[in-house]
């Protein structure tokens, strides 16, 4: 009944004034770090970094930094490949209270973008419940919205992830993130949650999705979370199937959809050619480590998570701290969320519930309202394209294809860029996929234009250390913009691994 869904949202604000912006980001996140370390003090970690210390520092010390300053001064800073070879490995062993209380039964797989080809993620019941929470005040900020209907808390969610079939070796279970989420989700929300258990348990992608083309017509759809690709087969597979028009011929209740892990832009265009309306777009930021932040109804940026299992701090991401192939250096500057400014790019330290402690995870974020504790994620530690200084980002890269495709009329759906060698320098090698037939000088043209007024480093080197140099002809108008010195050669940026079905062209 409707009833239900409208006296849900107006609960949904009573709770809302105990949440966390009554109180101020830095005393969430001090308290948060006293829990975690209270919480692991007994630990091998915590023993051997002296957590009690620590906590010491905090209920004595006047200094509101002192806590913090003695958590740096016993704490080193960990990459996946220190912390995992010096005391996650123990985990997968089976040993308890490493580095968090008991034992770690679940690991998530991850790609591994910066280090080891294969990651294995502690993924700890206290992580499990934090992840479950922040998706709860995730789903129920959009009471929010004033239009919204109450009916819409009652339809089905459909998320589209890693299968809920984990491997077990005997010891401990592993998988994607999203599968042993779902595997773990609460009872009371299994009626709501689509595809259902049986058909996420599918480790194929094409059996599941041709599994949930089927169903798709007995189900009330109302939110849809998963990677924009994935989402996008799967909804032009329905539409096929049964001969509709949009996805809203046979989910017409269909209002939001969450996504994450890779920029949504790209496929904006691709989205909205399915739909007979538009949908409320919701970004998240919920990485194998955890549920960092989320957006908020009409923000441009995510609000981090404060009070939640997880404690972070800030490395400003300059050539202080990180060295020209993106490796952090031993004791970088690091500093808490009241210290850090808005517009300045940070690379990520995490300490959580699962046992991670002082992590960098690999993620380069700016702070878009200090305030508000909102962010945007413009790259990572080791996907920035600079050559001779132009410092290329991730966000730079994907705003400017972006705008050019929008101004040419045209759909981007895959790109990537990288530095080749150019006679004795270096230059910038980009390929765009797109199903259009786009004038690929044009793009160029554009690209470059675009990128200048994003970037200033980049313009000031292009007037310098990165002139023009056209020469190639068509079919393929490659742009080699000349660069500088091969020493200073770092690495280029992937921006996804699936590449459009139809031809590309290099520009």
């Amino acid at each position: 009944m409707a009833i239900i869904g409208t006296l849900l949202k107006r609960g949904i604000k009573l709770r809302k004034m105990i949440e966390q912006e009554k109180i101020k980001p830095y005393e969430l996140q001090r308290d948060e770090l006293a829990a975690l370390l209270d919480k692991a003090k007994n630990t091998a970690f915590g023993k051997a970094y002296d957590f009690p210390a620590i906590l010491h520092e905090l209920t004595y010390n006047r200094d509101p930094h002192a806590f913090y300053e003695k958590y740096k001064q016993n704490v080193p800073v960990f990459t996946y490949n220190k912390i995992f070879n010096q005391w996650w490995h123990r985990t997968l062993q089976g040993k308890k209270n490493v580095c968090w209380p008991g034992k770690v039964k679940y690991f998530a797989l991850s790609s591994g973008t910066s280090e080891a080809s294969s990651k294995h993620i502690p993924v700890t019941k206290a992580m499990l419940k934090a992840i479950h929470k922040t998706s709860v005040r995730e789903i129920l900020s959009l009471a929010d919205y004033p239009h919204l209907p109450g009916k819409l808390f009652e339809t089905g969610m459909l998320a589209l992830g890693g299968s809920t079939h984990l491997n077990y070796n005997g010891t401990y279970f592993e998988g994607d993130l999203s599968g042993i989420n779902a595997s773990k989700i609460p009872f009371w929300f299994q009626h709501f949650y689509k595809p259902g258990m049986e058909i996420a348990s599918i480790t194929d992608w094409n059996t599941k999705l041709e599994e949930i083309v089927e169903e798709a017509p007995k189900w009330d759809i109302g939110f849809m979370a998963g990677v924009p690709a994935w989402i996008q087969i799967l909804m032009e597979k329905i539409i096929d199937r049964y001969g509709l028009k949009t996805i809203h011929d046979i989910w017409p209740n269909l209002m939001v959809y969450t996504h994450g892990g890779v920029t949504f832009e790209p496929y904006r265009k691709g989205f909205e050619k399915l739909l007979a309306r538009p949908l409320i777009y919701i970004e998240t930021y919920l990485a194998s480590e955890g549920f960092v932040a989320y957006q908020l109804p009409n923000r441009h940026g995510m609000q981090m998570v404060l009070n939640n299992g997880m404690f972070y701090e800030f490395v400003p991401f300059n050539e202080k701290n990180f060295g020209p192939d993106g490796e952090m250096v031993d004791r970088p500057e690091t500093m808490m969320i009241d210290q850090v400014e808005e517009g300045k790019e940070y690379a990520l330290l995490l300490s959580t519930c699962a046992g991670a402690w002082r992590y960098l995870i690999g993620d380069v974020v700016k702070f878009v309202n200090k305030k508000e504790s909102e962010i945007v994620i413009t790259g990572r530690t080791k996907h920035f394209l600079s050559l001779c200084g132009e410092h290329l980002s991730v966000d730079n890269m994907n705003k400017a294809v972006q705008q050019v495709a929008e101004d040419m009329g045209i759909v981007v759906r895959e790109f990537t860029v990288a530095g080749i060698p150019h006679g004795s320098l270096f230059a910038h090698h980009w390929y765009i996929g797109t199903d259009d037939n786009p004038d690929p000088r044009l793009f160029r043209e554009k690209l470059d234009e675009r990128l200048k007024v994003l970037n200033d480093d980049y313009r000031v080197e292009r007037a310098a250390a990165l002139p023009t140099a056209w020469n190639a002809p068509p079919p393929y108008a490659t742009c080699t913009w000349t660069c500088c010195p091969p020493t200073c050669f770092t690495n280029g940026w992937n921006a996804g691994a699936r590449l459009a079905a139809k031809p590309s062209f290099r520009a």
